[in-house]
């Protein structure tokens, strides 16, 4: 278990090693309100199963609403973020591929907790072939 850089704990079910660089596989517990800057990553299709709660995901221009039991798949270089909406923590699995996305979860669980546009943050996801667009969608559009 490590802590997800949304502060919710997060759990590495498959990484590189496990999948032979095909695929990382992570289960995320997010607070409530909470969600990451809008983002893109320049190397990993990223897809989102949603267990618990429900989720808005701003993805380029439009934003939707993902349920428990909604998938949403997330080509590279698309830009995106997403937001808790519920009172309560949610969950989702969050999956990769290829693999690699893994080392930016381990190097920011190792980062004093703040929030993910400090200096530290945007080192880590640069190194990690993910670029930081703007706000979290808290701020960009809030509720």
């Amino acid at each position: 278990m490590i802590r997800s850089p949304l502060a919710g704990p997060m759990q590495l079910k498959a990484d590189a090693d496990t999948t032979g660089g095909r695929f990382t596989l992570l289960e995320n517990e997010v607070p409530p309100k909470a969600g990451p800057p809008l983002h893109r990553h320049h190397s990993e299709d990223e897809m989102y199963y949603v267990l618990k709660g429900t989720f808005r995901f701003k993805l380029a221009d439009r934003i939707e609403l993902a349920p428990a039991g909604a998938f949403v798949y997330i080509p590279k270089g698309t830009p995106h973020c997403f937001q808790n909406v519920g009172d309560e923590a949610a969950r989702f699995l969050v999956m990769f591929t290829p693999a690699g996305m893994e080392r930016f979860f381990k190097r920011t669980a190792d980062l004093p907790p703040g929030p993910m546009d400090s200096d530290a943050h945007l080192a880590v996801a640069r190194d990690c072939a993910m670029e930081i667009l703007g706000p979290p969608l808290a701020v960009s559009d809030p509720l």
